[in-house]
């Protein structure tokens, strides 16, 4: 299940939403997000799963790669689905059992929360696929940079977003290979329920600690002898500047507001 887990992860493949802007796939990510959230209908869902299926075609990405990451995610949203269907109010009952009632609305709100789910760590994840760390921390840089002027340190900001994003995946690979270490001095990871489960984790969370500490104390040490110190008065190798290709994607993006609202 460590290796399923994509999130913060980049797919290196030449595509045109690999070409886009930051900027543009960050507004894009977020207005995808809000359209999810106003859409309520089958229709509606059906042209979200329509647009986010065109995006993955675009971008190249094997869609067995995106689905990989949601097996990280299944007690999540199983959890989510049987509160919704056990604790949500209605009048049509179609089971009663206590004090826990199964409802006709209790049915089609957990489906609808966990579609819902799934669409949004998908569409989420095809940001961190598709941008790599460093243009994903300018964008977010110059799309905060007007709230300079209210001292909202953005560089700071987009700097410890980008470093979180990046300790994803190197902190993923340091629990497999604490994993592989423990299964091979006799630990078993994989049988017993929930509880001996969790406690088969503790062995792991130790050196998991200690090693993120000693990462995070090597790359404070690399930034300070780098005479780091801010924003400020830094330059770019690699300017952001919009395209043609930009404003396309734009006008896709009202289309697709457009249209959730209408479905």
């Amino acid at each position: 299940m460590i290796r399923d887990i994509t999130i913060g992860q980049y797919y290196p493949v030449d595509s045109k939403i690999h070409r886009l802007d930051p900027r543009t796939k960050i507004l894009l990510t977020f207005a995808y997000i809000i359209a999810l959230f106003l859409v309520d209908t089958v229709w509606g869902y059906l042209g979200v799963m329509l647009s986010l299926a065109l995006a993955i075609k675009i971008s190249k990405v094997p869609l067995k790669y995106m689905l990989k990451g949601l097996k990280s995610i299944v007690f999540i949203l199983l959890f989510t689905v049987v509160l919704n269907i056990f604790f949500t109010p209605g009048e049509h009952i179609i089971l009663e059992w206590g004090f826990l009632k199964i409802t006709w609305e209790g049915i089609l709100f957990a489906v609808e929360m966990g579609t819902r789910l799934i669409l949004l760590i998908v569409g989420s994840s095809l940001l961190t696929l598709t941008t790599s760390p460093i243009q994903l921390t300018d964008g977010i840089e110059s799309l905060l940079m007007p709230f300079t002027k209210i001292h909202v340190p953005a560089h700071e900001i987009a700097m410890m977003m980008s470093i979180s994003l990046r300790f994803i995946p190197i902190l993923l690979e340091e629990t497999d290979k604490i994993m592989k270490a423990q299964t091979a001095r006799g630990a078993d990871f994989e049988t017993g329920n929930i509880m001996q489960r969790a406690k088969a984790m503790i062995p792991i969370m130790v050196p998991l600690f200690i090693s993120a500490f000693r990462r995070a104390e090597e790359l404070a040490m690399a930034m300070e002898a780098r005479c780091y110190q801010g924003g400020k008065g830094r330059t770019r190798m690699n300017k952001l500047q919009y395209s043609g290709r930009d404003y396309i994607a734009f006008g896709c993006g009202v289309a697709y507001i457009v249209m959730c609202i209408i479905l």
